[in-house]
């Protein structure tokens, strides 16, 4: 069978993939982009990110409406319809990836439908429903992504035990739901269920959930949380699982003690494994670490001449946005163009209500590596812009160089966050200074203005808080 060339052939059809295909396209290159799933966005847009942000949106509504009692304003008791409100998410799902197809077309990237498997390091089989076709590249991206990692003792062939895919589609409410790991997944899919009327039990190894934010901006995420679940424990494992019947018999050790519970499902989420498997890999020079991800250089290059790889499958933070990065930069490399994966800030968000994202140094990180750093923080009690929100529980922090005043780190916690933390961002990737956030004018009444009085309280002259005056530099 002749085999199809072409320059660049991107395996793997998810934010990383398609930002990868799409701007060698645009950037003159002949592309195939190769996807096994039935349609185009990965796990990102069809069993991660835009799903999950979906269900939040919709049942963050009940909790809303709930909220309107106190301000003078009623509804009734919420009626939910699991049939329509699955639509709805399917719907936008639909509507997402044909956009991503018809941008695949307008840009002349072929789509080959099928499993891509490395004959060699020029050569893709496709295992096509019409039967194997052949690819030719030149270079090739590898962005197969990753899948949601289940261990063994949480393996029971047994529906009623669920990863964040199967919890997605919302099969039904359990009356009660055991939650193992207290990551973003954990506790966004914590918040959807509970809101819907599961009782949340959600254990963590850890000694807090979110590890990785500082303590502070976690603090008001569990407060929210231990409010609509039932119960939230940390440094808690689970021992065993076994199948009772329609319940789901889980041992737990928890305080020095073991105990038996039964719950009607359980969703495990205790992170994700790369895609690395059958891939003809070992056709090639490429090289994968203990962990089974692939090995790669600041320009996304393997070990393979010829191929690189981006996103989940590489490890680092498993995020869209770092993967849609990284095919910018393998894309460039690839082009001749000088560009590398260093000194990149990338935020993280939490999607929870309320929202929590960072970006840059954080103050736990800060601590561990001895770094001197100065922090200032404004509390959202003092936003007015909160206040009509009812969301006084919000806190915007900056973690800066003392020497410089630069901008090292930027976290906050409230509602919108993840909207907010993009100027954050800006700032940390800029090099921008407290002093430059804080003479940036910005609009009253908004949430925004929580960025720049933090800047001011570094300061000591806020407008809207009192802290002491920070004494003027000596030279």
């Amino acid at each position: 069978m002749e085999p199809i060339r072409t320059e660049i052939v991107v395996v793997g059809g998810g934010p990383g993939g398609y930002a990868a295909a799409f701007y060698a396209a645009d950037n003159g290159k002949k592309v195939i982009l190769v996807e096994m799933d039935k349609r185009l966005g990965g796990v990102c847009l069809n069993r991660g990110c835009i799903p999950s942000k979906a269900y939040l949106q919709a049942t963050k509504m009940i909790d809303e409406a709930r909220e309107c009692e106190h301000r003078g304003i009623a509804f009734g008791t919420p009626q939910i319809d699991l049939d329509k409100l699955r639509a709805w998410k399917e719907s936008i799902l639909s509507r997402l990836s044909q956009g991503i197809f018809a941008l695949a077309q307008r840009r002349n990237v072929q789509v080959m439908w099928g499993r891509g498997y490395f004959e060699d390091a020029q050569t893709l089989r496709v295992e096509t429903s019409d039967g194997q076709k052949f690819v030719q590249f030149e270079q090739a991206i590898i962005a197969v992504g990753s899948n949601a990692a289940v261990p063994r003792l949480f393996d029971l062939g047994n529906p009623r035990v669920m990863t964040s895919t199967e919890a997605l589609e919302v099969p039904e409410i359990p009356g009660n739901l055991l939650i193992v790991g207290g990551g973003y997944n954990g506790m966004e899919l914590g918040t959807v269920y509970s809101l819907l009327g599961s009782k949340v039990v959600l254990v963590e190894a850890l000694d807090t959930v979110l590890g990785g934010a500082d303590k502070d901006l976690i603090r008001p995420v569990v407060k929210a949380a231990e409010k609509k679940f039932k119960e939230i424990r940390t440094k808690a494992r689970v021992k065993d699982m076994a199948t009772a019947g329609k319940k789901i018999k889980v041992a737990m050790e928890t305080g020095g003690e073991t105990k038996e519970e039964f719950y009607d499902r359980v969703l495990v989420a205790v992170g994700r494994a790369p895609n690395g498997e059958n891939l003809g890999l070992e056709n090639t020079k490429v090289q994968r670490d203990e962990r089974g991800y692939i090995k790669v250089n600041e320009q996304q290059q393997t070990d393979e001449p010829g191929i690189y790889a981006i996103g989940d499958i590489v490890g680092g933070v498993l995020l869209a946005h770092k993967a849609s990065k990284e095919a910018r930069i393998a894309v460039d490399v690839i082009r001749g163009e000088p560009n590398a994966f260093e000194n990149i800030t990338i935020p993280a968000v939490v999607f929870t209500d309320p929202e929590l994202a960072w970006c840059g140094l954080t103050e736990t990180e800060a601590q561990a590596k001895g770094l001197k750093v100065e922090i200032a923080k404004f509390p959202w009690s003092a936003s007015g812009r909160a206040m009509t929100f009812d969301r006084p529980d919000g806190l915007t922090k900056l973690i800066v160089e003392p020497e410089t005043e630069r901008i090292l780190g930027v976290g906050i916690v409230g509602h919108g966050a993840g909207e907010l933390i993009a100027e954050g961002t800006l700032a940390v990737e800029m090099g921008a200074t407290v002093r430059d956030l804080a003479e940036c004018v910005h609009p009253h009444p908004t949430l925004s203005e929580t960025l720049m009085e933090c800047a001011e309280v570094f300061y000591g002259n806020a407008t809207h808080t009192y802290v002491r005056r920070k004494p003027e530099r000596t030279e």
